[in-house]
């Protein structure tokens, strides 16, 4: 065994959740091998058929894995906790967190008040004025918007959609590299990711195609403002991916549409392409509020059914008051024109770091969003190298699942052009001082 970490438990459950508390607590690091099932079953006194329902219920929520003669192992990206990122160092330009410049955000009407009484609002979850604006939305786009609902976040609304279609073991096309929330929902759902090739126009077809060849029962995409690549679906590539789903009608496709409209580049929808199963989320928290935790969801009526009747099981509805302050702001003029604001800024200020870095010659990618993606062969190397130069940038290591090459992820929302000329130049100073000293 890896580690001295004491597995305990004198029945399944208690194993497993032996297991999961040295998980979370860092005893049992990724990678760590477990005993072999008869040997735990002879130190703990219980029988083999113990520890091995113990590791099948760690495998089918993700915590664990199998490797044949390898062993059972703790996965990669355990389902106990998410990918947290490390503590910003004291002093340090911070461009590592994907977060909006809080500038652009407008203020929450006057007006909006808390729903008064004590009552259900299970018989209307929906304020009819939101729901008027969110099918308007869904329509400008392109979206089909016969069926709509709401949910409280994105993550929320995936990982609802996802536990009322697929059952523990399933599988779920992710792109890769990804958003690590999502990287980490799944496998906490007691799902298996298959990790997607991604490009400057999302998700490439001949990644996607073989994804459905291994059975995956759900695809998760993003068609614009990819996290952490930026890569956004041209008409071609919506068309290219349309038709390799086309083989797959009962695999459920689901866009997030996080960042619609700050995004930068218009919106080629897998939605429009008369899928059999499909969903599509869409937020408010990247331009009218971090904490405005209200979604957006367009989807077929059986999906539809499926999200609304566990969602009536759990929270029941959306408050009624983060609603009004939603309509608020989407009928407000002055945050709209904000909001136009801060797309062109965000633009702006992206293109502006892409353009610098190759101007060092440093190939980047941001065709979208309020980020960048540089690769470089070694990260912690990069991070490192640009701290020195009072710049911290995210690791691109809990943003990969399986052959994604190396990069780093930079935030550009407030980064301001005169400072992308400066990072650009520390970039390049900072690849040329590893590849004098490690060979590249």
């Amino acid at each position: 065994m890896a580690t001295q970490y004491e597995i305990s438990g004198t029945n399944a459950k208690g194993i497993a959740a032996s297991v999961e508390r040295g998980v979370a607590d860092g005893a049992l690091p990724p990678g760590s091998a477990l005993p072999p099932v008869r040997g735990l079953a002879d130190r703990l006194g219980v029988s083999p058929g113990t520890v091995a329902a113990a590791y099948k219920e760690l495998r089918g929520r993700g915590i664990v894995l199998t490797r044949g003669r390898g062993g059972t192992v703790v996965a990669e990206a355990p389902a106990v906790a998410s990918r947290r990122p490390p503590k910003v160092p004291a002093g340090l330009r911070d461009l590592s967190g994907g977060h909006p410049d809080v500038a652009f955000l407008p203020d929450v009407p006057s007006y909006v008040r808390v729903i008064p009484g004590a009552r259900s609002h299970r018989s209307t979850p929906r304020l009819p004025r939101l729901e008027e604006l969110t099918r308007a939305w869904y329509e400008r786009d392109g979206v089909p918007s016969g069926q709509v609902t709401f949910a409280h976040s994105a993550l929320d609304c995936v990982a609802r959609l996802l536990s009322v279609e697929l059952r523990p073991g399933d599988t779920v096309a992710m792109e890769d590299p990804g958003y690590h929330h999502l990287l980490d929902l799944v496998p906490a759902l007691g799902l298996r990711s298959v990790p997607v090739a991604v490009d400057d126009e999302g998700m490439r077809p001949d990644a996607l195609r073989a994804a459905l060849r291994a059975g995956v029962r759900a695809v998760i995409c993003s068609p614009r403002s990819q996290n952490p690549f930026g890569g956004c679906f041209s008409a071609r590539r919506r068309d290219d991916l349309v038709e390799v789903l086309a083989a797959a009608p009962d695999v459920l496709v689901i866009e997030n549409d996080h960042a619609a409209e700050i995004a930068g580049a218009p919106l080629h929808s897998l939605t429009a392409g008369g899928l059999a199963r499909w969903a599509q989320v869409r937020t408010v928290t990247k331009y009218l509020g971090t904490d405005l935790r209200w979604a957006a969801l367009a989807c077929d009526a059986t999906t539809l059914a499926r999200h609304d009747g566990r969602l009536l099981l759990t929270s029941g509805w959306v408050s009624h008051s983060l609603q009004e302050t939603v309509v608020g702001l989407l009928a407000d003029p002055a945050a709209q024109e904000l909001v136009g604001r801060a797309r062109a800024a965000y633009a702006l200020r992206r293109e502006t770091l892409l353009r610098e870095l190759a101007r060092h010659g440093i190939a980047a990618h941001g065709a979208s969003g309020l980020n960048v993606w540089v690769p470089v062969r070694d990260e912690a190397g990069v991070v490192n190298g640009l701290r020195t130069h009072g710049w911290w940038v995210a690791a691109g290591a809990r943003f990969r699942l399986g052959g994604a090459a190396a990069g780093v992820r930079i935030t550009t929302a407030d980064l301001l052009p005169e400072e992308a000329v400066r990072l650009a130049s520390d970039f390049a100073e900072t690849l040329g001082e590893r590849e004098a000293t490690y060979g590249g």
